[in-house]
């Protein structure tokens, strides 16, 4: 018997039976535990991430009035090298980079700086100022880039990390200074600009950025580029750095953009439709029997032209364009520059034609 309860209790202590000793688990070390999305985001991006070092010619008057008829006659105009600085990332394992335009337009000199510290020449590829996008090239093979994202599938409030050269910081450390913030907002129009560069669709973000941060990569906590930083509001006087209200360019439009200046350098935005169109008046919208009372009316139709190729008649009402209702023809021009559009795009038109309604596709063609 005593035999007998001395194999039963060796039984049960030895874990044979249904009786099992835990295992211990292996506890995460400190650095492991400190991880988040944010830094592992910021680990993933960063070695696509480059400073951009540039020289460029610019213009100065030495006249104090801004009439340029007046400083044409009495200004003395000089030009002079500057030096100016910014951010990019790769976007290819092949040496492309995606930048801001103001960053290296007029440049007679570009230098890359990669993390770690080694410098190369860059050459421009194609500059767009309409979108203030550019394209650069450098001398590389298999180099780390960055993931583009998809910058319609934002949401306002999720985390986000600015990355770049903020006053020309990289050239200290060799890597890129984050930043990090919240989406702050979406879609903000701000119009076409005294440049001619046009912002549209922007994000707003309260990630710091500064000088240098232009055309450096606004990424997601899943390490994913959203937007390309591009400029910031100040608070005025003698400030000049980040307040927390900082802008982005969709990275849906740029990588379009940026697949049009690699294949041609540049864009044309110019654009032709071959449509002559009258506005719609009550007395027009009684006679066609809309069912709205806006549009446009059609009233010529150039022969050959985009518009007769997609089937447009004299007497067709356009009432929308881009799926934006039409009041005039400046509203199918910023259909078309809003969304921008240029030759070889295709506009979306609603019309109105012997009482139905239809939709066309009007595939733009530059100028002649």
């Amino acid at each position: 018997m005593r035999r007998f309860l001395i194999l039963l209790l060796l039984f049960f202590t030895t874990g044979s039976g249904c009786a099992k000793t835990p295992r211990t688990q292996a506890q995460p070390s400190p650095t492991e535990s400190r991880q988040t999305a944010i830094t592992r985001a910021i680990d993933q991006v960063s070695p696509a991430v480059v400073g951009v070092n540039v020289t460029q010619i610019k213009s100065y008057t030495t006249s104090p009035f801004r009439d340029p008829l007046f400083n044409m006659f009495f200004g003395d105009t000089y030009r002079q090298k500057v030096e100016n600085l910014g951010s990019g990332f790769l976007v290819s394992p092949d040496g492309y980079i995606l930048t801001n335009a103001h960053v290296v337009e007029n440049a007679t000199e570009i230098v890359i700086t990669m993390p770690g510290g080694k410098k190369q020449a860059g050459t421009v590829v194609g500059i767009d100022n309409v979108t203030d996008l550019a394209l650069i090239k450098i001398d590389v093979r298999n180099a780390r880039y960055a993931t583009l994202g998809d910058s319609d599938d934002i949401i306002r409030g999720e985390w986000v990390v600015a990355l770049g050269n903020p006053f020309g910081l990289f050239d200290v450390a060799y890597q890129p200074t984050a930043t990090a913030g919240i989406v702050s907002g979406l879609h903000l129009d701000f119009g076409e600009q005294r440049n001619q560069r046009r912002y549209e669709d922007m994000i707003q973000t309260d990630a710091s950025i500064n000088g240098g941060n232009s055309g450096g990569p606004l990424v997601n906590a899943s390490g994913e580029v959203i937007g390309i930083n591009t400029f910031i509001f100040t608070g005025g006087g003698y400030s000049e750095g980040s307040i927390g209200i900082g802008f982005a360019i969709p990275v849906n439009r740029a990588k379009r953009i940026m697949e049009d200046l690699k294949k041609h350098g540049s864009i044309d935005w110019s654009f032709y439709t071959g449509l002559k169109i009258q506005e719609i008046d009550d007395d027009i919208a009684k006679a066609f029997d809309l069912p709205v009372s806006y549009g446009i009316l059609v009233t010529g139709v150039d022969q050959g032209s985009p518009g007769a190729k997609a089937d447009i008649r004299v007497s067709d009402i356009i009432t929308k364009a881009q799926g934006d209702p039409v009041q005039n023809g400046q509203d199918i021009r910023s259909a078309i520059q809003n969304n921008y559009l240029h030759a070889g795009d295709v506009l979306n038109l609603e019309i109105w034609r012997k009482g139905r309604q239809m939709t066309v596709k009007l595939k733009l063609e530059s100028y002649r």
